[in-house]
């Protein structure tokens, strides 16, 4: 699967991952002692909505563009708050011309204490990440696979963290990878926060995926989806999923609030559906 990132910046698939994320962070946020985020696959860390590889695949203007131009529901309003905050203040005219990657969107969120690691693989993306933060006291970043951050980068000193796993889904077996990055991450830090991100296209590498999740052996996995259509044969992408790990106690509440939003204002006209499940609860 091509993801390359500047062609879908502010799609569907970004909306729910981001919106999810901003939640995690600002639970984590309710302790004063600092947290670090570790950024797997950060890219480049912010995208130009009018230039021409945007343009020429301007998923945004149904994702990120129809979600603000949208009346939420009351419940919804406080909980995207913080990402609509980030939105705009990107955007001062109202025009959306800039969208955040996950590390701009998470730094943007942080108070004075609180950290982030952000690992780009592809050389050019690593130096345009490494530019953007450039003189961040707050930011590291590092040109590295972000798979080797899940076994050289925990527990992070803080003790607290978030780890981000945002593959491209480019190569074959990335589920896998994701399972086994996982369970060797969650052994060098259980009480972690993991939130991996995964597309819906191949239903079938879906199901065996969460079923290795089911049976990992790893506690408390929520599963959270939206889908904007039905699965299509020839497969193509028709949703987008997140993984919680150590979900914060209140997130399965919110997302009951914000899943089904998601999924009617993203989703195409009666298509949206969403799905919220527990694989595994506490042991």
């Amino acid at each position: 699967m091509n993801y390359s990132h500047a062609f879908h910046a502010g799609n569907f698939a970004d909306v729910m991952k981001h919106i999810v994320l901003t939640r995690l962070v600002e639970y984590m946020k309710q302790k004063p002692g600092a947290f670090r985020v570790i950024d797997t696959h950060a890219g480049i860390g912010r995208y130009d909505l009018s230039g021409e590889i945007a343009q020429r695949s301007p998923e945004w203007k149904s994702g990120i563009a129809r979600l603000l131009a949208a009346e939420l529901p009351q419940r919804a309003v406080p909980l995207c708050e913080p990402y609509f905050t980030v939105i705009r203040e990107m955007n001062p005219g109202g025009k959306i011309v800039s969208y955040p990657g996950s590390p701009l969107l998470v730094r943007k969120l942080f108070r004075p204490q609180d950290r982030l690691e952000a690992l780009e693989l592809h050389p050019d993306y690593a130096e345009r990440l490494s530019k953007l933060f450039a003189g961040d006291i707050q930011v590291r970043t590092i040109a590295l696979d972000g798979w080797l951050a899940l076994n050289a980068h925990l527990p992070p000193k803080e003790k607290r963290g978030l780890v981000l796993v945002d593959p491209p889904f480019e190569e074959k077996g990335e589920f896998i990878r994701l399972v086994d990055g996982l369970m060797k991450a969650h052994r060098k830090f259980p009480s972690g926060v993991y939130a991996l991100w995964y597309p819906l296209k191949d239903t079938r590498a879906v199901h065996d995926f969460i079923s290795a999740l089911r049976d990992c052996g790893i506690p408390k996995i929520l599963r959270t989806e939206v889908s904007i259509k039905p699965a299509t044969n020839p497969p193509t992408l028709h949703g987008t999923g997140m993984i919680i790990v150590n979900p914060p106690y209140t997130l399965e509440s919110e997302m009951r609030v914000l899943l089904p939003m998601l999924a009617q204002i993203l989703g195409e006209p009666g298509q949206g559906r969403h799905k919220l499940e527990w694989l595994r609860g506490e042991d």
